[in-house]
């Protein structure tokens, strides 16, 4: 999958180059792309990759490449509160994006076809929430992940608001996907060589919408078992959640609104970080290139490379950048506003800790 994008140097450079590729188009896309950094869910001696759009393949585990989870995401349409099922949920960067922009009173919901990889996602999810400041700027809904066939869930399941499917689907399982859907929700997935929108609006009315040519290998079939019966997959109950967990989510959206009036009244700007040091400018192309990589091969919807005549304009920029930063200068590090107030608070250790979810510094 890929080369829809320059690549970046790092998360922010590619998401840059995603939204002038009208790739992101949303705020809330942005937002939730710019708080994971992809480069979290590669093996370590492939970190370096992970900002190329380009799709990425170790073993059974799997990312699609950044331009394909772009569409998606502005495709499902996501609000607070829904409830989302990955199908072949795979390392679990999109449902952990997802999940910040679902909050804490939102379902969101994984099955992985590789149990070594539903436990790869787990420890990744477990990561991002000791480890990321991330986690304390939004109210985050936590990703539940189960093994088995996406194409074996149990017939009594719930349905859910948002539906992606990570795998090409036959027409002959096109139903079974709209049947996981709700009346008004929205359906995601592969079909046909393309990167397709259904959503469902009556009980037996339907929207299509074609949004690019992909190509996915195919589902796996299922397979049945000694007894001749299939396994049927059990997803996560729907779990109520707690008066101690609620209360914790009220104080913490409570320490939030206090944090943001007090830098409205010191600035007038509320949270929004000012970079301290002009960022370095780059001039990017979107490229026509056609990558085979097992899982994915290519988008389509890619415009071919502008002109670009600006040596000049490079030059001076460099010039500017030169002159106007100190050469021992580097960033100030990021503030974790919600953990200083929430350590600064009047109250016993133990229940700091538990508003901060027990996360490492």
């Amino acid at each position: 999958m890929g080369g829809a994008v320059s690549a970046g140097e790092d998360n922010d450079e590619l998401i840059d180059n995603l939204k002038e590729a009208q790739y992101i188009r949303s705020e809330l896309v942005e937002q939730a792309f710019r708080a994971i950094d992809r480069a979290d869910y590669y093996l370590e001696e492939f970190k370096e990759n992970a900002y190329k759009d380009l799709a990425w393949k170790h073993g059974n585990i799997h990312l699609s490449a950044p331009c394909i989870y772009s569409e998606v995401m502005e495709a499902l349409d996501l609000q607070p509160g829904l409830s989302f099922l990955n199908l072949g949920s795979g390392t679990g960067y999109l449902s952990s994006m997802v999940g910040l922009i679902l909050g804490p009173f939102g379902v969101n919901h994984g099955v992985e076809l590789h149990s070594d990889v539903t436990e790869y996602a787990k420890q990744k999810l477990d990561f991002f929430i000791r480890t990321s400041d991330s986690f304390d700027k939004f109210d985050f809904c936590e990703p539940s992940f189960v093994t088995g066939n996406c194409l074996e869930i149990s017939p009594d399941c719930s349905q859910y608001d948002r539906v992606y499917c990570g795998a090409g689907v036959q027409k002959e399982h096109e139903e079974y996907m709209k049947s996981l859907l709700k009346v008004g929700g929205i359906l995601v997935m592969p079909l046909e060589e393309k990167l397709t929108k259904i959503t469902r609006t009556g009980p037996s009315a339907w929207e299509t919408k074609k949004i690019l040519a992909v190509s996915f290998a195919p589902l796996i079939q299922p397979c049945q078992s000694e007894s001749g019966k299939s396994r049927l997959v059990q997803l996560p109950p729907l779990a109520v959640r707690s008066l101690q967990d609620l209360a914790r989510i009220a104080i913490r959206g409570t320490i939030k609104k206090v944090i943001h009036q007090e830098a409205v009244n010191k600035n007038g700007n509320g949270l929004k970080n000012t970079p301290r040091f002009k960022r370095r400018r780059v001039r990017r192309r979107r490229l026509e290139t056609i990558v085979f990589l097992d899982k994915e091969v290519f988008a389509s919807r890619i415009s071919n490379p502008s002109d670009d005549n600006s040596s000049g304009d490079l030059e001076e920029e460099r010039r500017e950048e030169e002159a106007t930063t100190p050469p021992d200068a580097k960033p100030e590090p990021p503030v974790n506003f919600l953990r200083e107030k929430v350590l600064s608070l009047p109250l016993p250790d133990p229940l700091k800790y538990y508003l901060l979810y027990y996360r490492e510094k």
